[in-house]
């Protein structure tokens, strides 16, 4: 590994070397020395990457004389010159760690590529639908600043899309000098997020505007495939990955993010009063006296009102009769009295 290292290449470089020695396939010792025709072809992590042009992210294994296994990648004109020593850790038919004598040598995975910090962010935001955003951040040089300044030591950038961020201009253009920059510099992060860390990682997350007490923070939180980014009073989703090369990643959000530093949350509204009654509305009477036309009632719960006034009657009926019986007994003894 030193002589690589000797030769001071970039972290990109240096990725697409170790990515070619990460074989997709499972080789443990016994495997090795028992490959099927002598030979096999095993594709890489290069390879599956997409940085490897046309096959030269493959490698070829094969039993050589000695009970020597021999690997060369493919775009090395066939030399078999890396031998594996020994196997340091094997989980069967999952993982297995060897140990081979040098580096897979390669023109193409050693190629020198530009430096993190070379890299034209705004450039890269422009070609993916985030160029509003980018000419606002190009017209800010000390936030623009800011995000380069990062890039070697890692950086993730969430930058809204075109549509929502042009609507979003005329209330940026309110805010103070300051508070662009720092509203510019929410959307930066000064760590590399990939997309898989974002959705295993829920929380809090400080931002490149972050400033003691100022804490110009959003939270991050995934539903299933789905990463959102939350303040107060806005969630947006990311909706597009820019590019994910280590130590940079940027990432299109549909929403113009908030920071509560800057826009309160609109107030709830309160609930609405419950009607009251009018002042000179007339007051129900305790004792209504039914209209006399109106239309008796079918429903069981009028039936008993109607029984017990005929019940009434029938006991003053009664107590008519009764009493025209006691007159006639009365008269009756009168009048016999007087015959006597």
């Amino acid at each position: 590994m030193s002589e690589m290292l000797s030769k001071n290449p970039s972290i990109t470089t240096i990725k697409n070397i170790l990515s070619l020695h990460v074989l997709l396939d499972y080789f443990g010792a016994k495997k090795l020395h028992q490959i099927r025709d002598g030979s096999a072809l095993s594709a890489t992590m290069f390879q599956a990457t997409g940085s490897a042009p046309g096959s030269a992210g493959f490698v070829n294994i094969t039993d050589v004389k000695g009970g020597k296994v021999a690997f060369g990648p493919k775009d090395n004109g066939g030399n078999l010159d890396v031998f594996y020593v020994k196997s340091v850790e094997e989980i069967p038919y999952n993982i297995s760690v060897i140990q081979i004598s040098k580096l897979f040598p390669s023109d193409v995975a050693a190629a020198p590529t530009p430096a993190p910090s070379a890299m034209n962010l705004t450039h890269i935001m422009s070609a993916h639908g985030c160029k509003v955003f980018a000419d606002t951040l190009i017209a800010n040089p000390d936030a623009s600043n800011t995000y380069q300044d990062n890039i070697d030591g890692g950086l993730t950038v969430f930058c809204p899309l075109d549509d929502p961020f042009k609507a979003f201009l005329p209330k940026f253009k309110n805010l103070t000098a300051s508070g662009k920059e720092s509203f510019l510099e929410f959307y930066g992060v000064p760590i590399y997020q990939s997309l898989a860390m974002l959705k295993s990682n829920n929380g809090i997350m400080n931002t490149l505007a972050t400033n003691g007490d100022k804490k110009f923070d959003f939270t991050v939180q995934n539903d299933a495939e789905d990463v959102t980014l939350k303040t107060r009073s806005t969630t947006a989703k990311i909706v597009g990955t820019l590019i994910d090369e280590q130590p940079l990643a940027i990432y299109s959000i549909d929403k113009v993010l908030l920071p509560k530093e800057l826009f309160k949350a609109a107030p709830t509204p309160a609930p609405a009063p419950a009607p009251e009654e009018a002042a000179d509305a007339p007051k129900s009477s305790k004792h209504k006296k039914p209209a006399a036309d109106a239309a008796p009632s079918d429903s069981p719960a009028d039936s008993p009102v109607g029984d017990a006034a005929d019940q009434t009657a029938d006991n003053n009926a009664s107590v008519r009769l009764d009493g025209g019986r006691l007159v006639a007994i009365v008269l009756s003894l009168c009048l016999g009295l007087l015959l006597l």
